[in-house]
């Protein structure tokens, strides 16, 4: 379905943070990839201030690589399609689509990097997945950390902020996070893996 073509367009990757618009959701453990992506293109030099594909949107050179940052404007639930939208205009393959995005079964501080995979319980992911037809997506799950009990509503611990002391953690995972969607981009998912799950 994803011919790319050598003409088709000057970008190669794209790169998703997903997360929540709205000052109301800013720093929630639900928007961490709007945070790693956030952080990206800080270390990059680049600019996420076009609106394009229902997402706010930069471009920047990752070694060599034109890349697309992307964080969706849909809300969580609808990450798809933002996602889908740039891959039919670029023409871009799954395994060219980096997703980083939070995950409750990682304690906080931790960083897990998978070239593929289920959507384990997360929506954007899932409807990625489910609106792509593909699950073969590179991804750079950042923990949050587990509910404090389980009666806890889920979407209440999702939408929670940060202690200080998580802050500090998050702090140093999200420059991890954008080391490891850089190397994703140079075909080093390997040394990513490796590096910092």
């Amino acid at each position: 379905m994803f011919q790319k073509s050598k003409f088709s367009s000057s970008i190669e990757y794209i790169i998703v943070g997903l997360g929540n618009p709205g000052k109301q959701y800013e720093n929630t453990r639900h928007n961490c990839g709007f945070m790693a992506i956030e952080r990206l293109a800080e270390k990059e030099n680049c600019k996420i201030n076009k609106i394009r594909f229902k997402s706010t949107t930069g471009e920047c050179t990752i070694a060599g690589h034109k890349c697309l940052l992307m964080k969706p404007s849909t809300y969580m639930n609808l990450s798809g399609q933002a996602v889908v939208e740039a891959m039919n205009f670029y023409k871009i393959p799954p395994e060219n689509v980096i997703i980083m995005f939070d995950d409750i079964s990682l304690d906080v501080g931790r960083l897990r990097i998978r070239r593929s995979g289920s959507d384990g319980g997360q929506n954007g992911v899932k409807n990625i997945i489910y609106l792509s037809g593909s699950d073969k997506f590179p991804r750079v799950k950042i923990g949050i950390g587990k509910k404090p009990h389980p009666e806890y509503d889920l979407k209440d611990w999702v939408l929670s902020r940060f202690s200080k002391e998580d802050m500090k953690l998050l702090d140093e995972v999200l420059d991890k996070a954008a080391d490891s969607a850089s190397l994703i981009v140079q075909d080093k998912t390997d040394l990513a893996m490796q590096r910092y799950n």
